[in-house]
């Protein structure tokens, strides 16, 4: 039956199991070598892998000469992992800092808003009055052309 390749998250965790293990420092063409024969990355993909690690700032480089080296360290990344786990946590607590607020705003608010008999004629009432003035304004634009103000103002 045909091999069935790895998927592009197998292939770079793999790629970092290389450095983690090693704790060493690689050429590229190192890491080409040691890829394909101990990971089962292709040799094709290694570069555009290793580019993804960079990019992220999974793995280090740096030019030195005419030779770029990789390297990433297990202690690198519980860093990487620990800041990213505290600015969480602090987003988290904000978060709920805003929760609470908005909560007590609410809460606030609800104060002198309770459904009573008293507070539902007086929404009916409201709702009534503005019924009414709509229909007085209906009924006043109905008559503006009779309006003396709007008929001078159509002679000049």
């Amino acid at each position: 039956s045909k091999k069935k390749g790895l998927s592009f998250e197998e292939k770079r965790a793999r790629m970092m199991e290389i450095f983690f293990e090693t704790k060493d420092v690689f050429q590229l063409k190192d890491i080409e070598k040691i890829a394909p024969k101990e990971k089962g990355i292709t040799s094709m993909s290694v570069k555009e892998i290793l580019q993804s690690l960079v990019d992220d700032g999974m793995v280090d480089t740096d030019r030195i000469g005419t030779s770029n080296y990789f390297w990433a360290f297990p202690s690198k990344a519980l860093h990487a992992r620990k800041r990213k786990l505290e600015e969480l946590e602090s987003q988290f607590a904000e978060s709920s800092q805003k929760k609470e607020a908005l909560q007590k705003s609410i809460e606030k608010s609800k104060i002198g808003r309770e459904d009573t008999a008293e507070r539902a004629a007086l929404m009916e009432e409201l709702a009534a009055l503005r019924q009414k003035k709509e229909q007085l304004k209906a009924e006043i634009d109905k008559y503006r052309e009779c309006d003396p103000d709007v008929v001078e103002e159509m002679r000049k």
